[in-house]
């Protein structure tokens, strides 16, 4: 089953929002309620990165590469890199994944790899 992130877009403007806010950025409305989900993109170009040394015991691994991406739609996000030599602007693309797990849970987020 492939997993989505989802923006989410304003029913009265259009403007696209990520991660979701109670109150559109661009007309200032904020009905919950006027708001549909968006897919994200998936594919983008890496903007910035870098590498966390000193991770949570929920964490099993020694490092975690993290990179902000910028998707083909223009938006940014946030995402784990498994990529062992980034660089900036490269192409990458992503994939929904379970990033942590818990005793009863699993937490899903981006990871990104080169394209």
């Amino acid at each position: 089953m492939a997993r989505e992130i989802y923006a989410y877009k304003c029913r009265l403007c259009g403007t696209l929002h990520y991660p979701f806010r109670m109150v559109c950025k661009e007309c200032k409305q904020n009905d919950f309620f006027e708001f549909d989900t968006v897919p994200l993109p998936k594919a983008g170009t890496l903007v910035t990165w870098t590498r966390v040394y000193n991770l949570p015991a929920q964490y099993e691994v020694a490092t975690l590469g993290l990179g902000i991406v910028e998707l083909e739609n223009g938006m940014r996000m946030l995402g784990q890199l498994e990529i062992s030599e980034p660089e900036l602007g490269m192409a990458v693309i992503g994939n929904v994944e379970v990033v942590r797990k818990e005793p009863y849970d699993d937490y899903y987020g981006m990871v990104f790899r080169a394209a």
